[in-house]
């Protein structure tokens, strides 16, 4: 009798549904050094403080098209009737505050990168220019900020980011790949590049 298959150990939470499947497997703590994708993940992780990443997950495509594919040229050129008719809109998270924080994210965006010449050269420097790799064994042991997400979080706020608190930033450093949260025994854990 043939022995069944066992399945890929993954990091427990991502067990929800499909798609949170397929966002663990491809993406959560892959090192992202694209600035527009940075940048999405800085509007979808302010859009999710206080609620589930998996509702905002769920909403990843209504944010493309509500905000320009993510583009931040686009997005911080976005007029306040804009934002109003984005309010209405049910592919978002209708939150007034995080829907103008959007906005305003795109114009410190765009300033950080006339500043440094990239988004990403800029968060990279807060973790010395490559991931720091988690040697964790069950989610207990994930820490909702570090030394590193404070220090980002206060820089960006001092910068005028909104919804970018500590915890806010952290979720972005994971998804990102500025830290490699997955559990040790995930099959991901030593599949995720280094750089």
């Amino acid at each position: 009798m043939p022995i069944a298959k066992q399945e890929k150990f993954r990091c427990p939470w991502s067990l929800g549904f499909d798609q949170y499947i397929e966002y663990h497997d491809k993406e959560w703590g892959v090192p992202v050094h694209d600035d527009n994708v940075h940048f999405e993940f800085l509007i979808l992780e302010g859009a999710q403080a206080g609620l589930s990443w998996s509702t905002i997950l769920k909403k990843r495509e209504g944010y493309r098209k509500a905000f320009a594919n993510f583009d931040p040229k686009k997005v911080a050129r976005f007029t306040e009737a804009k934002l109003e008719k984005l309010l209405l809109d049910p592919g978002i998270v209708r939150n007034r505050l995080k829907v103008y924080a959007a906005v305003n994210n795109a114009k410190r965006f765009l300033e950080v990168q006339k500043e440094f010449g990239t988004f990403d050269k800029y968060i990279w420097s807060f973790v010395g220019g490559k991931p720091i790799v988690g040697k964790l064994k069950t989610l207990k042991e994930i820490k909702p900020t570090t030394p590193e997400s404070d220090a980002l979080s206060k820089d960006l706020i001092k910068r005028g980011f909104k919804f970018v608190g500590s915890t806010v930033i952290y979720a972005h450093m994971q998804a990102c790949g500025l830290v490699n949260d997955h559990l040790v025994d995930c099959f991901r854990y030593h599949e995720v590049p280094k750089r």
